[in-house]
């Protein structure tokens, strides 16, 4: 069990937080070396063994932004607090950047548009035609803006090939979300917590301040997020959706929080989701490599991942949109798709 966990502790560290947070980088392979912190975080339940968890937590008991030698010192001072902490905070990112990755498939697609998000958390990104967008590719910078005007929350995202710039945002005229745990976007507090799961490093200084202004949008909007498990819920809300409006169901980082076996649920029912209901549905995702096999085995071979979700629309790759939102490459996709098969 420690060797799985020490693995994991690792691997978030040189794949995910490698050149972004170098803090977190060192702090999570320190991790990974050191049989007595994970001693301690493996007698957690494993929900609460999450790297992103853990270190949120402690920096909300009030870690210092320390090299790892100093950070673990304090951390076996104050481990009591940390994991009370852990025990009642989730992960919840919430990142409303990953909006810049959902405008280019959902500008595409024939509106208006029902938007149905699983993991929808505080709601942040149910809105992403409330936001305007920088989109830089060649150096050149295409803004778009709402219908109304200018948004107080700017997106900066580069696309690595030009042609997948979307040229319009689109027309949304539903949303609704499903989460275990809804998040009231106008809590001080809860928007506090928000901020700490956002990354130390230069890379994310920006993160915290697109937070606190997309939360504040959102709790004027006040959308309406269903509490439940996403297996048990999603029909019945999405039944709910109007019926002349095409529904997109959408996701970032969930299925991840799933067994193999949830996943195959969630994918089955997703995929007979239109049948059952009776009206169009599209399905995005933003899950990582090694989520759904049959997903994986679309990817172009020797793809970089880290730092990644392959994005897929209705089960097919089209994208690796980064975890945050920052960047959005297409090229290596369009490339297999127009190579002739053999």
């Amino acid at each position: 069990m420690h060797e799985k966990l020490a693995s994991t502790y690792d691997a978030f560290g040189r794949q995910w937080a490698h050149g972004t947070s170098p803090l977190y980088e060192e702090w999570a392979i320190g991790i990974g070396g050191d049989p007595e912190i994970l001693a301690l975080i493996a007698a957690l339940p494993r929900l609460q063994q999450q790297p992103n968890r853990i270190f949120a937590a402690a920096r909300w008991a009030g870690s210092p932004l320390a090299p790892f030698p100093a950070w673990r010192e304090w951390l076996v001072d104050h481990w009591a607090e940390v994991e009370a902490i852990a025990a009642v905070r989730t992960v919840q990112t919430n990142e409303v950047s990953r909006c810049a990755t959902w405008i280019p498939p959902m500008s595409a697609i024939d509106g208006p548009l029902a938007l149905l998000e699983v993991g929808a958390a505080a709601g942040l990104c149910l809105f992403p035609d409330r936001y305007s967008y920088e989109y830089e590719s060649n150096g050149i910078v295409t803004r778009l803006d709402p219908a109304d005007g200018a948004s107080d929350v700017v997106l900066p995202c580069r696309i690595d090939d030009p042609a997948s710039i979307p040229e319009r945002l689109p027309d949304v005229v539903w949303r609704r979300g499903i989460d275990l745990n809804p998040i009231d976007a106008g809590d001080g507090d809860t928007v506090d917590w928000l901020a700490t799961l956002v990354w130390p490093g230069p890379d994310h200084d920006g993160r915290v301040d697109r937070l606190r202004r997309a939360a504040a949008l959102v709790a004027a909007e006040r959308p309406q997020i269903v509490t439940g498990d996403l297996l048990e819920r999603l029909e019945d809300v999405a039944a709910t959706a109007p019926a002349e409006a095409t529904l997109v169901v959408y996701h970032s980082a969930v299925l991840l929080y799933l067994d193999p076996s949830q996943r195959r649920r969630f994918a089955d029912l997703i995929g007979s989701l239109g049948a059952r209901i009776s009206r169009r549905v599209v399905w995005l995702s933003n899950e990582t490599v090694g989520t759904l096999p049959e997903i994986d085995a679309q990817v172009p071979p020797g793809i970089a991942s880290d730092h990644r979700f392959v994005q897929t629309i209705d089960g097919t790759p089209i994208a690796m949109a980064n975890q945050h939102g920052a960047f959005y490459e297409t090229r290596q996709f369009r490339a297999s798709r127009s190579r002739p098969k053999t």
